[in-house]
């Protein structure tokens, strides 16, 4: 079953530090290169759930955005980017504590220059879902790229799902919902329900049914919830040491919309996606 992702891809600076950080002065940590950005993150865990995977993303004409290219091709997502001559590939540099938990300086580079005409229609032929990186909708330079790619999926028969990922962005302009009304998925944590509904229960939830075909939102340790119209679902995280908390939602994503796809039950879909985000926060990078 084909799959298209429409979301950032670029490289991630990870350093791990287990003191906290002197400003102004040195702190030692241990720094590693790896590949990054929401949309790719998601992209390999589906293509490592043996869904047939195409990233729509844009990078710079540069060396990090043929490293990117290579890598995924090589873990089996096929590339359709638009390659930027004017803007860097993104770059993130994710701060990671002694608790596993990140902070993140965001450069999103050519990301942030996604436009309607980087989606082409022809791509999406054949796919059976759209799954697009709000980071996307959320950047009002990208946003016209992202509300293009809803329509065109709906129009060609695609479902579709939008992981919200970032709270504190959601409302920073408002019209996120307005974004997504129509979309069959929303996949927001917890941060982003409250963001969304000033609730951190899962059953408010259901005040976005309105907007949405169905929510699953994700808790970290405390599991993850599934709301449509026939009530709330709710499975128990699967134990993981974390060591590196980034990317987690993004795996998440992808464990239950591969299983879904595959057409099993929410309650299965559920764990599956928690299945891979301990999968993903048990060792460092957000990628498989």
């Amino acid at each position: 079953m084909k799959v298209i992702v429409v979301g950032d891809a670029g490289l991630d600076v990870v350093a791990r530090h287990e003191q906290a950080i002197v400003h102004g002065g040195d702190s030692r940590a241990k720094v590693r290169l790896e590949g990054g950005g929401a949309g790719a993150n998601t992209a390999l865990w589906l293509a490592a759930t043996g869904m047939d995977t195409t990233l729509l993303a844009r990078v710079g004409d540069d060396a990090g955005g043929r490293l990117i290219r290579s890598e995924l091709e090589a873990a089996g997502v096929r590339c359709a980017f638009a390659v930027d001559s004017e803007a860097a590939t993104c770059c993130v540099v994710v701060l990671v504590d002694g608790d596993g938990q990140r902070s993140m300086l965001p450069d999103r580079g050519a990301n942030a220059r996604f436009r309607a005409e980087d989606v082409d229609p022809a791509v999406l032929a054949g796919a059976a879902h759209l799954h697009l990186s709000g980071y996307v909708l959320l950047d009002p330079s990208s946003r016209p790229g992202g509300l293009a790619a809803l329509t065109i999926a709906r129009e060609a028969g695609l479902t579709t799902s939008v992981d919200p990922q970032s709270a504190a962005l959601l409302n920073d302009p408002p019209g996120f919902l307005d974004d997504v009304r129509g979309v069959d998925l929303l996949l927001p944590n917890t941060d982003e329900l409250v963001a969304l509904t000033g609730s951190a229960d899962p059953a408010a939830a259901r005040k976005l049914l309105d907007t949405v075909g169905a929510v699953a939102v994700t808790a970290g340790p405390d599991g993850a919830s599934w709301v449509d119209g026939d009530g709330v679902v709710s499975v128990p995280a699967e134990e993981a040491e974390c060591v590196d908390s980034t990317g987690a939602g993004d795996a998440f994503d992808a464990g239950v919309l591969s299983a879904r796809l595959a057409g099993t039950s929410t309650v299965d879909a559920l764990r599956a996606g928690t299945r891979l985000g301990a999968r993903a926060v048990s060792r460092a990078g957000a990628q498989p």
